[in-house]
């Protein structure tokens, strides 16, 4: 009951909404992410992901984006239909065989309400509530985060926003590095956030970008767990510190964290879905960490 309250809620306009200044968690508060909302509770990057994990306390919103043919920047972890999560305008389920055929960059906005994200149960997360819902427009996310928090009188989340995007699928999948972010930025400026957002990404060319370009915006540079280079060639190829070193959560070690502190870098690991591993994590002194389960923390 209390989610389809909030879910109304949160469809209301508040466009013109100015946000409320709050503590930032990165000026020393422990910083808790949702992934893509809450993942492992509700459908992944919808609206209902990101209140229900406000609900439950989180500091920051993590989501993926990604570009239709129109333009539109919305919320999607993969640049097409994930046969996961699926489910076509006849009730069936996409196949994993014809997912990359189901392209986001080649639909416009409109063409993407035919699929349903919220249906279909998840064989990875079986707590997952069901419902329908489709993938919305990062606007319209950020105007139902506004419109609550004022309706909570809760101080205002950051976005920790991923870029989706890879030199091997430029203009297949997704616009150039430097198209996605203006594209990306023109509803950041829009919305008045550039001081609660965070621009993530795997794609250094992206992180580039954004420092050149935007350099008051903060980045975080992901790391995969099989990526065997050390910090220092890392940040050396990303060719600036950013504000957040964000690794796969097994490769954090005390020797890292020294270092990153030691130049002001923030740490904060994913996807970290074990209360045991949250709380050693804690221990070491971790800045933050982004889970699929925020209701762990």
């Amino acid at each position: 009951m209390r989610i389809s309250i909030f879910f109304i809620l949160a469809i209301m306009s508040c466009a013109n909404s100015k946000t409320v200044i709050s503590s930032s968690p990165l000026e020393g508060d422990f910083d808790k992410q949702g992934h893509r909302g809450c993942r492992g509770l509700m459908p992944e990057n919808t609206v209902p992901a990101m209140l229900h994990a406000l609900q439950l306390g989180v500091t920051t919103l993590e989501m993926d984006v990604v570009i239709t043919k129109d333009k539109k920047v919305i919320l999607s972890h993969e640049p097409f239909f994930n046969h996961e999560i699926t489910t076509k305008s006849d009730g069936s389920f996409v196949t994993e065989k014809e997912e990359r055929s189901l392209n986001i960059f080649q639909m416009t906005f409109e063409e993407t309400k035919r699929f349903d994200i919220g249906l279909k149960p998840h064989p990875r997360f079986p707590q997952q509530q069901k419902m329908a819902v489709q993938k919305p427009l990062l606007a319209d996310v950020i105007d139902s985060v506004k419109h609550y928090m004022m309706m909570a009188r809760r101080p205002f989340p950051f976005f920790n926003i991923e870029t989706k995007c890879l030199s091997v699928t430029d203009e297949m999948y997704h616009p150039k590095p430097a198209e996605f972010v203006e594209l990306l930025m023109t509803v950041i400026k829009e919305k008045e956030l550039e001081a609660y957002v965070i621009i993530q990404s795997f794609d250094f060319r992206t992180l580039q970008y954004l420092h050149q370009k935007y350099p008051e915006i903060k980045t975080a540079m992901l790391i995969e767990d099989d990526d065997k280079r050390s910090i220092e060639k890392q940040i050396t190829a990303l060719g600036f510190e950013p504000t957040i070193y964000s690794p796969h959560f097994s490769l954090v070690t005390e020797q890292l964290l020294a270092y990153c502190h030691q130049r002001n870098i923030k740490v904060i690991p994913w996807t970290v879905n074990k209360k045991e591993d949250i709380e050693r994590l804690k221990k070491m002194g971790v800045d933050g960490i982004i889970s699929d389960y925020p209701n762990l923390f």
